[in-house]
């Protein structure tokens, strides 16, 4: 009766099994498993496991859930929140979606009127008398510190504005210059302890590598600039003393995000010439470039020049459409001019007796910073595994095609020390981020721009032209009204192609840049003024008075009290 009994228990043990949709080779495939083998095993659990860890996981998450609220409400019990519901404090509000940063718009702020005195024409630094030197050709040369002015740094730039009654928003203000007016090394884009002669010219210092960069950037053509070494590597040693150099100095070009506080080809920005066997330097690594022995000494003067593609073929590099098959035969062909999509983000502060626009720089992007160095640890150095090229991955490693930079000695051509030079276009250029602000913007201060480096005495004069100590050959000539010394026409350059690259652009001096530089500030300043008074409904004057007859006393009228004061930037020295 015992067997009996126990025989139909085990009669039911069948229904244990797996029903016919659970067999292994048969069973459904789910979205989750349609990848796992056939076969279970430890390693592959059946439907029903997986159920079960579903099951878990979703307890799991509960409880994290419940804690997260718990800690949701303490803060807000810590915040003195109260009044609210369960259910509120429970179901926080949807985040909205954040808005595409290209489609903002321009920064606003709530500005005081206007103050006499930011009417006036604008100033320059106060300059201090700190040490003379005597050149080779036996000058007495005067340096001076220059004050009462700001620097670029803190992720800020700066230019220098004016208070303009022709506008009629709440803008008020619009770019200037401040003298000695003309290309020279700006007062502003440097680092500290730089002395400069009154004109801006010429630059020394008695601390280590630090750079300054010129007050105009180029971003496609062909420019020349030079330099004359005044403090250096001695060209005749003395015999009396073992002294072989008054200093040290490098030239080049740099973009915005160069460190200062560093000599020019420090980092990927910038492209710079060693005095010590003329090496060219790029991304600290130096490299032979003159022949050896060749040093760069006092009295030498170095002549650079630098080619960029159009912007529109820069603008196809950047933003991932460029074709060397098609575009570089339509870069010779093409002839009218796209115009640049310049937004600036910019507030009027006061300093001193300066009223600057401020401005977002750009800053160094992580691609870069890798590229640079030898042994990358980060995420990055697969995408930096391929060499930079116009069609990279990345656009911060995108090269400009037929790009170059050439170097001159005493009017001799030393060669090409460059090649296809980075882009620094947006987005391959990244301002830095600040509450309400917008990435991958071009404010029209990207570009590369001359720099000197000096070194514990060194000095250097500057030239952008248009009279040069040694012109090169194929440069625009003022005195002919605008024709150019013939040389020989070089080779067509092939690409991988088979297809030639453009015709050589004409050479022009780095000084008519300053020239264009102004054209566009007014250009961008009048887009800027339109689109601020188009907000205001047009016809809206500054504190909502209509009218007025324009005068200074009748603006600042109109413009009435009751605003807050504009910010008072304090640097520190």
């Amino acid at each position: 009766m015992a067997s009996e009994t126990s025989s139909p228990k085990r009669e039911s043990t069948p229904t244990m099994i797996p029903s016919s949709s659970s067999i292994p080779q048969k069973r459904a495939l789910l979205e989750t498993d349609a990848h796992s083998p056939a076969v279970s095993s430890p390693l592959n659990p059946v439907q029903q496991n997986n159920q079960k860890v579903t099951e878990d996981s979703q307890q799991t998450m509960a409880q994290r859930e419940k804690r997260t609220k718990k800690e949701s409400l303490k803060k807000r019990e810590s915040k003195g929140v109260t009044g609210t519901s369960d259910s509120a404090r429970a179901s926080p509000a949807p985040k909205q979606p954040k808005e595409n940063p290209a489609e903002m718009a321009p920064l606003r702020y709530k500005l005081a009127p206007p103050k006499p005195t930011d009417f006036e024409v604008s100033r320059g630094p106060v300059f201090t008398p700190h040490h003379e030197v005597v050149d080779t050709e036996g000058r007495t040369l005067e340096f001076f510190e220059t004050s009462d002015h700001v620097y670029n740094k803190k992720n800020f730039h700066y230019n220098h504005c004016i208070a303009d009654p022709a506008f009629p928003s709440m803008f008020y203000y619009r770019n200037t210059e401040a003298p000695p007016f003309g290309t020279h090394l700006s007062f502003e884009d440097t680092a500290s302890h730089m002395y400069f002669n009154r004109l801006g010219t010429h630059v020394s210092t008695d601390k280590g590598f630090r750079m300054c960069r010129a007050n105009v950037a180029v971003r496609e053509g062909r420019w020349y600039w030079e330099c004359k070494v005044t403090r250096g590597i001695l060209s005749s040693p003395s015999s009396s003393s073992n002294e072989e150099s008054h200093g040290h100095i490098r030239l080049g070009f740099a973009r915005r995000e160069a460190s200062l506080d560093a000599p020019v080809g420090f980092d990927a920005y910038s492209y710079g010439i060693r005095d010590v066997s003329g090496q060219k330097v790029h991304m600290s690594r130096p490299k032979d470039f003159f022949p050896p022995g060749e040093d760069i000494k006092e009295g030498d003067v170095i002549g650079l020049e630098i080619n960029l593609p159009s912007e529109r073929l820069h603008r196809k590099v950047v933003t991932g459409q460029y074709n060397p098959a098609v575009d570089l035969l339509d870069e010779d062909q093409h002839t009218e001019t796209e115009a640049p999509n310049i937004i600036r983000d910019r507030i009027p502060i006061r300093f001193k007796a300066h009223i600057y626009f401020e401005k977002i720089d750009y800053h160094t992007t992580k691609e870069l910073e890798e590229l640079m160095n030898p042994s990358p640890v980060s995420g990055t150095a697969a995408s930096n595994a391929e060499k930079p090229n116009p069609n990279h991955s990345v656009p911060a490693l995108r090269t400009l095609p037929n790009s170059w930079i050439k170097v001159y000695k005493n009017g001799n051509l030393m060669g090409t020390a460059w090649k296809d030079l980075l882009a620094f276009l947006p987005p391959a250029s990244k301002m830095v981020q600040q509450p309400g602000g917008r990435e991958a913007l071009d404010d029209g201060s990207v570009g590369y721009y001359p720099a000197v480096s000096v070194f514990r005495g060194g000095a250097v004069e500057t030239n952008f032209g248009p009279e040069f100590w040694f012109p090169p050959p194929g440069l625009t000539s003022p005195q002919s009204g605008g024709d150019i010394e013939m040389e020989d026409a070089p080779a067509p350059q092939t690409n991988g192609n088979g297809t030639t690259g453009p015709e050589q652009k004409l050479l022009r001096p780095v000084n008519e840049r300053y020239d264009e530089q102004i054209v566009e500030d007014i250009v961008y300043d009048i887009v800027d003024e339109v689109g601020f008074w188009a907000q205001q409904g047009f016809g809206v004057m500054r504190d909502g008075r209509a009218g007025g007859d324009g005068s200074l006393a009748g603006l600042l009228l109109a413009a009435g009290g009751g605003r807050e004061e504009i910010k008072e930037l304090v640097q520190d020295d």
